[in-house]
């Protein structure tokens, strides 16, 4: 199993932080991984993505052109990354930010209300953890346990007390995509 996965959006949306939960979750479950984010100098409001490859091999390169899964939260991430999904890869976006849908027919195409879910939850800086859970939803990668302990292990020791809500906003991703890769 190899995934190589393109997380885009601004910065201050949780992108980095996405990529990192994910990584450390491939971790915590035994995989290779690399954890290659990439941002501009603004960071909030600027454009953000993180490049994370999962394997139960050595990964040789963490270095992509194109990508197995792209998950998009914004316009800009989708015009720039839209083209870089490997066909018969797939694509999850959150529709609250894009105004022109993807329109490739050789991906799978799953959006997800994550922005509308987030209202729902406690918090509003869930979005990204709804997001996260979508993907598990999609793609299986790893389970919900691992992507916890990795939570555990990137969130700060004095904010451990919002792993109960990270892990509503993950639960609550993973009842929002329509359907499964």
């Amino acid at each position: 199993m190899k995934e190589e996965i393109i997380i885009a959006g601004f910065g201050g949306q949780g992108v980095l932080s996405m990529g990192k939960i994910l990584a450390y979750a491939g971790l915590m479950d035994g995989l290779e991984v690399t954890w290659m984010p990439a941002y501009g100098p603004e960071q909030r409001g600027g454009t953000a993505n993180v490049t994370v490859i999962m394997s139960d091999a050595p990964i040789s390169s963490p270095v992509l052109n194109t990508y197995d899964t792209a998950v998009i939260l914004n316009q800009q991430s989708l015009d720039k990354f839209e083209s870089k999904v490997k066909p018969g890869g797939t694509l999850i976006y959150d529709p609250y930010s894009i105004h022109h849908a993807p329109t490739r027919t050789d991906i799978k195409v799953v959006p997800v209300d994550a922005m509308e879910a987030t209202f729902e939850l406690p918090s509003s800086k869930a979005y990204n953890m709804v997001l996260l859970g979508a993907l598990l939803k999609v793609r299986n990668l790893v389970p919900v346990e691992a992507v916890m302990k990795g939570l555990k292990k990137t969130l700060p020791e004095r904010h451990h007390h919002l792993l109960p809500v990270n892990k509503e906003a993950i639960m609550k991703g993973m009842s929002l995509p329509k359907t499964e890769a």
